[in-house]
């Protein structure tokens, strides 16, 4: 089996993630590395995890920093470095869990996934007793919610922001008088964005704060109906904004003063429009991923940016890509995960939490921010493609749909996207996990817009061999 997924590995604790290959796994990373940071969610099974994979680590001679139960982003805050090791599913069901790798503060790219793996399969071994490593205690939580706090304060708008007022001030809570209501989903975000938005000065109601490894409050994964109590409260209130967490905390659903979802497009395009206004460099990139909104690219370009594409998963190689063309990396970011680079190179929905709320303070609530960004309608299709039909029907993609389209932009590195002048645009792709070609278009005229590509994709699969 393929042990890595595109966010670590991730499966069932009975038959995919056990402690075996916990263990297994800190014998073949421990190889990597004399210290690592060891954190892990607040899921039933974390503990008996944490402790194989702590007991692979010192057993290949590494040390081990045990933080407890932590987000994701304060396990990469604390790799910085040195090495690190979270465990955690995300966003999984509680049966679930995982294992993802950090080196200085970056998630393991695929070459390092790959050493592991092939370290994994070829059954490590002890190394030898008087060489083990050792274990002691560390508490970073406070550290990590300190710094995301001094980050979030210097990020009130540029003063060249449509939405700026520039005779603004600022005290030292700067988000005094604002409320904000967050759904910490039973998961690690419980830990972190209520304690930093109330040091802001906030006023913070919580939803489902306290850590529970059944989550019983809602599903982990934060959608526009497991959130349901969370849009109702913030409807039936007078809140500025709704923030939703994953289990891990390195996601961030944003809800609206009257209840309804924030499109995670335009929560990237606010973001990465904000950023881009603050820059120091001539060229400020922003890095997303081929499904993102053309909605970001005209926020970046009105801004004075420029966006780069990389595949899903693939924001840490993109953003190395752009840095090793000498290029400034300002935000990166794919729906619902965002990366700031100011402060550091992980995905971090804590981090997006806290600059999001000083936006939405400084420019007076979340419609000043809403406004400038063209939000089109927006649909994802499946169409069902048996994996080894995958690649001959993406070939003849490549060819029948710019035919039918000739008018618009081709760009076929991941999957094949068409860009038109009015804005609209479409992007098919194989399924990297399931048996289907995945269909994204955004037009003013979405479901035409569907019912011409539709068919295009559909005869592909059927004359695939």
């Amino acid at each position: 089996m393929d042990l890595f997924g595109t966010a670590g590995i991730r499966g069932n604790v009975e038959t995919r993630v056990t402690p075996a290959l916990a263990l297994a796994v800190g014998q073949a990373v421990g190889e990597d590395g004399g210290e690592f940071v060891l954190g892990r969610d607040g899921r039933v099974t974390g503990p008996a995890l944490t402790a194989a994979m702590e007991a692979g680590l010192e057993s290949a001679g590494a040390d081990v920093r045990s933080l407890g139960e932590v987000p994701t982003p304060t396990v990469a805050f604390a790799s910085r470095d040195r090495r690190g090791v979270v465990i955690t599913a995300s966003h999984n069901p509680p049966h679930d869990n995982g294992i993802k790798l950090f080196v200085d503060g970056v998630e393991y790219d695929a070459a390092a996934e790959r050493r592991i793996a092939e370290r994994v399969a070829d059954e490590p071994s002890p190394t030898a007793w008087s060489e083990w490593g050792e274990r002691e205690s560390l508490d970073v939580l406070s550290a990590y919610r300190d710094a995301v706090e001094t980050y979030a304060t210097k990020h009130d708008l540029a003063p060249s922001h449509p939405a700026a007022d520039p005779d603004g001030s600022r005290s030292n809570r700067p988000l005094d008088g604002v409320s904000i209501a967050v759904d910490c989903g039973n998961g690690m975000a419980s830990l972190a964005t209520p304690q930093v938005l109330g040091a802001l000065g906030a006023r913070v109601v919580t939803l489902n704060g306290s850590v529970d490894g059944f989550f019983p409050g809602r599903p982990s994964k934060p959608t526009p109906e497991t959130v349901g109590d969370l849009r109702s409260f913030v409807a039936g209130g007078d809140f500025t904004l709704g923030i939703a967490h994953d289990g891990d905390a390195d996601r961030i659903v944003v809800v609206a003063p009257d209840g309804s979802i924030v499109h995670e497009d335009t929560v990237v395009a606010i973001l990465a429009e904000h950023y881009v206004r603050k820059a120091e460099s001539p060229d400020p990139v922003v890095v997303t991923t081929p499904n993102a909104s053309g909605r970001i690219d005209e926020r970046v370009d009105v801004a004075g940016g420029r966006t780069e594409r990389v595949h899903l998963g693939g924001l840490h190689e993109g953003i190395e890509r752009v840095r090793a063309a000498s290029g400034s990396v300002v935000f990166a970011a794919e729906p619902w995960k965002h990366v700031h680079p100011d402060f550091g190179d992980w995905i971090d929905g804590v981090a997006s939490a806290a600059v999001l709320s000083m936006l939405a303070a400084s420019a007076d609530g979340l419609a000043p921010l809403r406004d400038p960004v063209p939000e089109r309608p927006y649909r994802k299709v499946n169409v069902e493609c048996p994996e080894e039909r995958k690649r001959d029907a993406m070939a003849t993609i490549e060819v029948t749909l710019p035919e039918k389209f000739p008018d618009a932009a081709v760009d076929t590195e991941y999957g094949v996207r068409l860009d038109f002048d009015d804005g609209s645009w479409v992007l098919v792709r194989p399924s990297g996990t399931e048996p289907y070609l995945r269909m994204y278009a955004e037009s003013d005229d979405v479901e035409d817009f569907v019912d011409r590509i539709h068919p295009v994709v559909v005869a592909a699969v059927e004359g695939a061999e």
